[in-house]
């Protein structure tokens, strides 16, 4: 049966208002709101680890995050600012600003929503999983290096941009440790990691922002909070378009790119995690274009990049949401908050935020998944997994992941080229099974070559000098294990030809497969050969030769 190809945009919004109920409308709700405490925190933490104000993390998850879920091709996806995001966000601001900023997110919206019209969301899967995670990792480690001077108080100098410069600004600073900082990251942190043990339904996050808050005010500490680094807005976000030249755009295209892939890739991976967890399917073609959507919303309102978070996405499942409904009155929620409680973020202490962060990238860190590759996978597979880890680290996610595709490419390259064989052959039956293999009568005048593989440019000579050195006058090519040939292998087979020609000898080719067939069909080469059905055919022939 032919499989149902899904249409390029299709909101799963739409096919799921049909037959809503008041009951699923209910869980919807529930979910949303969880999700939307849990989402409050996170946002805030997110925008000032990425070098943005407090409520522009508030106006990525209730512009991108309404836009995404209403026009997204998952049922369930929750999207708004992610820890992936936050260095690379930084990153843009401390170089072009905000409006640079806001540019690159405007460009890769563009990008993400041509991805989707071109079909292009089931290339995804083909970024290796080692790269994905040697990224992540690296991601993860980037963001906890960013957040060491908040949780330890320290004092500065210059203002780092890259990972190993702010390594370097904490180790010079350290001096310049404040003690009763360290005591309020210390205790925030301990309330995240011990609270999920004893209180499930409210997000921990929660508890530290109050317990930090209370005893920095109650006992008047000394440390950083972020009405003392901000200013604190609860004003609605106002579409604006940014000023813009050739010169910029060139200048931030790079960091448009790296946005673009980033999000593509961490949102498709937040709907195959969902998938996994509700049953459903999503569609990636739609998904990108409403990521699309969304990202250039959040740029136009005054938002970062946006994406799907996994985190927040499994919350609403696990609270009962199945509909885009969730997502939308998630956005609301948050909406609600920033005009209402806004005001109230300029008591969290800095400490905090930090810690938040830490207990984010260590959950998106996969450690675990990480030293399982070093311990289990070939050595080739774990060269490309620590090659893009520690450039993603002293580097960026674009020269980690052109470098870790570009290697896993000659590595995949490697193996297919070591699984392509020619060997002389003098066996078996085409249909044989283990237990009756048979041998075969070659003709005195013939030589039958076995070649199993895929011709290409990495194989191709491999095959060549195998057959130059035959000393018969007829050549027998067996290709039934040939599932491809390319241009450089077509090449080959060309030469083979000529020098057949040149020495007067016959050539056969036997079961020749679809896709080879084909490509032997346009370059023209079938006029120059003989073919054979099987093994037994090409027999018959080569002895009549």
């Amino acid at each position: 049966m032919e499989k149902k190809k899904q249409p390029v945009f299709k909101p799963k919004l739409i096919s799921s208002l049909k037959g809503y109920s008041a009951a699923q409308l209910g869980k919807d709700l529930t979910a949303g709101l969880i999700v939307a405490i849990i989402a409050l925190p996170l946002s805030i933490a997110l925008a000032l680890a990425s070098g943005v104000t407090p409520e522009q993390g508030l106006y990525t998850a209730i512009i991108a995050g309404f836009v995404i879920s209403a026009l997204g091709g998952s049922r369930v996806q929750i999207a708004g600012p992610t820890a992936a995001f936050a260095t690379i966000v930084a990153g843009i601001v401390a170089k072009n600003g905000f409006s640079g900023l806001v540019l690159a997110t405007l460009i890769a919206g563009i990008l993400l929503v041509l991805m989707g019209v071109l079909k292009l969301g089931s290339l995804i899967k083909y970024i290796p999983y080692t790269i994905t995670t040697g990224f992540t990792t690296g991601i993860a480690v980037t963001l906890i290096i960013g957040q060491l001077k908040d949780f330890f108080g320290l004092t500065f100098v210059n203002s780092p941009i890259e990972t190993v410069e702010k390594v370097e600004e904490v180790v010079h600073q350290f001096h310049t440790f404040n003690v009763e900082a360290f005591i309020i990251g210390a205790v925030s942190l301990a309330v995240l990691i011990i609270f999920p043990k004893f209180i499930k339904k409210i997000p921990p996050s929660i508890f530290a922002i109050v317990i930090s808050a209370v005893l920095v005010k109650v006992f008047d500490m000394n440390v950083n909070t972020i009405g003392s680094l901000y200013t604190i807005s609860s004003a609605l976000p106002v579409p604006s378009l940014p000023e813009f030249s050739f010169a910029t755009v060139k200048a931030i295209m790079p960091d448009a790119f790296t946005i673009a892939v980033l999000a593509a890739v961490e949102s498709l991976l937040s709907c195959v995690v969902a998938d996994g967890m509700t049953g459903s399917r999503h569609n990636s073609n739609t998904e990108l274009i409403a990521q699309g959507a969304g990202n250039i919303a959040s740029a136009l309102f005054g938002g970062i990049p946006a994406t799907g978070a996994i985190a927040r996405t499994a919350a609403n499942i696990k609270n009962g949401g199945r509909t885009p409904v969730a997502g939308m009155v998630h956005a609301v929620v948050l909406l609600l908050v920033l005009v209402v409680l806004m005001p109230y973020a300029a008591l969290i202490p800095m400490p905090t935020i930090a810690a938040i962060l830490f207990v984010v990238a260590y959950n998106m860190s996969e450690w675990r998944e990480f030293v399982s590759i070093i311990k289990k996978s070939p050595k080739s597979d774990t060269l490309i997994l620590i090659v893009t880890f520690v450039l993603t680290v002293v580097f960026d996610l674009v020269v980690a992941i052109i470098v870790g595709v570009i290697l896993a490419t000659v590595m995949f390259m490697k193996r297919m080229s070591d699984v392509t064989d020619a060997h002389g052959w003098v066996e078996i039956d085409e249909n044989a099974d283990d237990a009756s293999i048979r041998l075969k009568k070659v003709p005195e005048n013939a030589m039958v070559f076995e070649i199993t593989g895929p011709i290409f440019f990495g194989a191709s000579t491999k095959i060549a000098d195998v057959i130059k050195n035959a000393d018969k006058q007829v050549l027998v090519l067996r290709m039934r294990s040939v599932p491809a040939i390319d241009a450089t292998g077509l090449h080959s087979l060309e030469t083979i030809i000529k020098l057949c020609n040149k020495q007067h000898k016959t050539l056969i080719l036997s079961h020749v497969n679809e896709a080879p067939m084909k490509a032997l069909e346009k370059a023209g080469l079938l006029d120059h050969i003989i073919l054979a059905d099987n093994i037994d055919d090409a027999l018959i022939k080569a002895e009549k030769c």
